[in-house]
């Protein structure tokens, strides 16, 4: 391949190799526009203009040069402030992750994202606890779909990490007894089990399925996803922790009095709280 001189063309090739979803290649595009705002000293726009705005065009060798960690470090301490550590350390990680791979094309010399270390995330504050037994009542009690009745009640009755729940697979499950066969990805360890809600509701969710993803986006996932995220029934791919802890937030928004929807994190809690997750913490 030969190599880009400009930096937005070298984020094209990255992203074109890259194996993600649709709306993951959105997220990284975007956090590499960002980025290329930072590497000029100009703030990048703020909000949905962020989105819409034409990045500014700059050679990639601008990443070799001797300021280029300066600048970004800087710029990763105000976006920080700006956007919030989560939000700066996710687009900390996109950048790290472009920069290798053009380091493995030959494009770039050095990595100035080396000396920045993530930073720590904030303690939660005693309203983020877990939600309380009239919050998780009015939570299951919501009207959505089939798919998040299922993973709501399965996180709750498991106490499971909720990547762990995303990782499964159907073939992964023991119905008759309300547990998972064993762990069949590296996140988390041990059996996952649940209590009647979800199995309940997980029949009506697999039907005739006996492989593939337990939980499914609504549309057929891309031509370069890996082959054991996707349904071999509906070509629907796995669904994202950023698709579901999106819509969680969105579907509690009317149940939280502070207007902003609660946390898959919180749901867990409460579960973890009755001592239901049996896997390592």
């Amino acid at each position: 391949m030969t190599q880009p001189v400009e930096y937005g063309l070298a984020a094209d090739h990255y992203l074109a190799a890259a194996r993600l979803g649709d709306g993951s290649r959105r997220v990284y595009r975007t956090a590499l526009a960002t980025w290329a705002w930072s590497l000029v000293n100009r703030t990048p726009p703020a909000g949905a203009a962020r989105r819409r705005a034409v990045p500014p065009v700059l050679p990639l060798a601008l990443l070799d040069t001797p300021g280029a960690a300066a600048r970004l470090r800087a710029a990763f301490a105000e976006r920080a402030t700006a956007a919030g550590v989560r939000t700066a350390n996710r687009e900390l990680s996109i950048l790290r992750s472009a920069v290798a791979w053009w380091r493995d094309q030959g494009w770039l010399a050095g990595d100035p994202t080396a000396g920045i270390p993530p930073l720590p995330l904030p303690e939660p504050d005693e309203a983020d606890g877990p939600l309380d037994d009239e919050q998780v009542r009015a939570v299951l009690a919501l009207r959505v779909p089939l798919r998040e009745q299922l993973l709501w009640h399965l996180l709750y009755e498991s106490g499971a990490p909720v990547e762990r729940l995303l990782a499964l697979d159907v073939d992964d499950l023991d119905v008759l007894r309300r547990r998972t066969r064993g762990p069949s990805t590296p996140i988390g360890a041990g059996p996952v089990g649940w209590r009647g809600g979800t199995a309940r509701l997980l029949p009506l969710a697999v039907l005739s399925r006996t492989a593939g993803p337990l939980f499914l986006t609504d549309r057929r996932a891309s031509a370069r996803a890996d082959a054991a995220d996707v349904c071999p029934l509906s070509g629907r791919g796995r669904l994202s922790y950023r698709r579901a802890a999106e819509i969680f937030t969105t579907s509690t928004r009317p149940l939280d009095p502070g207007g902003r929807g609660w946390t898959l994190r919180r749901l867990r809690s409460a579960g973890r709280a009755g001592g239901r997750w049996t896997g390592r913490r």
